[in-house]
């Protein structure tokens, strides 16, 4: 299992599949993007499914987020999926997406086993979407989000961050559509994962904030610890349920005690938090040749293809229990000194 000195386990694996991204939000990137991964450096296919299958069978994983930069710009998405949905024990599987794309292909990744989805949307004003997002693409992510509806892609997820003098208005407004769309609607505090480097904790939308906006027009009652779990969302049924209204309070309210989460980036490297400055490479390993009896073999020291030797999914599972062990108390986002990574969140994978 990956635990830490903490006695945290992770059980949650977050796969980025690629840190392009086809929409520029402003608390995100640049409006002329970023400089890309080269393709060399992103694992394949093939070690993309080797890893996730090393983390279920070896690692205790019973979760796998498939996340970006954008997951849908990934090719061999679908056959990812279900190449993963064939691992024993099976995954409960899910994708984190902007929803553009998701119209064409909703109904392919849950034949393929995907179980459902987050959609990120920000805004129901086409003019304000434009504004956040520097694209003219709201009426693809409103298309994608009833595609995964219809495909039983649920429960579907909405992610939405508010932004000082842009949608910082709209928290009932939102409820009230996911309400009535069937969609579980979460807002998330803008994090410092910005590629700019432009966060700033002063005049941030908080927690409070929020739910301080929702209480103008619903009824919020706080669900338990327990129905919480490890879960970053605290949530809240709405006029007495059965719908919920999440809030993801990173910066705030930080649940880093209760973190059962493990990282891996588009180019192989394992992190221990999303904030985290440091990471361990796991595709080095995954490209290193193996050492004789690697392959199942008896080697001349009888040692076999499932000791330690490079390259082996022992070893690499040893180098990420190795990894996960070292996994810091907290985020640090609560200390004056905190050091926003170098990676922005498509380049890490939310």
């Amino acid at each position: 299992m990956l635990i830490d000195t903490y006695g945290r386990v992770a059980t949650d694996l977050r796969v980025s599949l690629t840190d392009r991204c086809n929409l520029r939000c402003t608390y995100c990137m640049p409006e002329e993007g970023l400089q890309w991964l080269a393709k060399p450096d992103l694992l394949t296919d093939d070690e993309i499914v080797r890893l996730v299958r090393i983390a279920v069978t070896r690692l205790g994983i019973t979760e796998v987020r498939f996340t970006g930069g954008e997951p849908l710009l990934r090719p061999g998405l679908v056959g990812i999926v279900e190449r993963c949905a064939q691992l024993e024990p099976r995954p409960k599987m899910s994708l984190t997406t902007n929803g553009i794309g998701l119209k064409r292909t909703a109904q392919a990744l849950k034949a393929a086993g995907l179980d459902r989805v987050n959609v990120s949307l920000d805004t129901l004003r086409p003019d304000v979407f434009k504004t956040l997002t520097r694209r003219d693409r709201h009426k693809d992510v409103l298309e994608g989000l009833e595609a995964a509806r219809d495909a039983g892609l649920t429960p579907v997820k909405v992610n939405t961050v508010l932004m000082p003098g842009l949608n910082d208005d709209e928290a009932p407004d939102l409820l009230a559509w996911a309400v009535e769309n069937d969609y579980e609607l979460r807002f998330i505090e803008q994090m410092p994962l910005d590629a700019q480097h432009g966060w700033k904790r002063d005049g941030m939308i908080t927690a409070g904030d929020i739910l301080q906006s929702l209480r103008t027009r619903f009824e919020l009652t706080e669900e338990g610890s327990a129905e919480r779990g490890s879960a970053p969302a605290e949530r809240w049924l709405v006029d007495g349920g059965p719908h919920r209204v999440g809030v993801i309070a990173s910066v705030t309210r930080p649940f880093c005690s209760a973190c059962d989460r493990t990282r891996l980036t588009a180019d192989g490297q394992v992190r221990t938090c999303l904030f985290a400055t440091e990471e361990t490479d796991l595709r080095a390993a995954l490209r290193a040749t193996p050492a004789e009896g690697a392959d199942g073999t008896t080697g001349a020291d009888g040692t076999t293809g499932s000791d330690a030797t490079t390259g082996s999914d022992e070893e690499i599972a040893r180098i990420w229990k190795l990894a996960m062990w070292g996994k810091k108390a907290g985020s640090g986002l609560d200390d004056p000194s905190f050091l926003q990574p170098d990676r922005p969140m498509s380049a890490i994978g939310g």
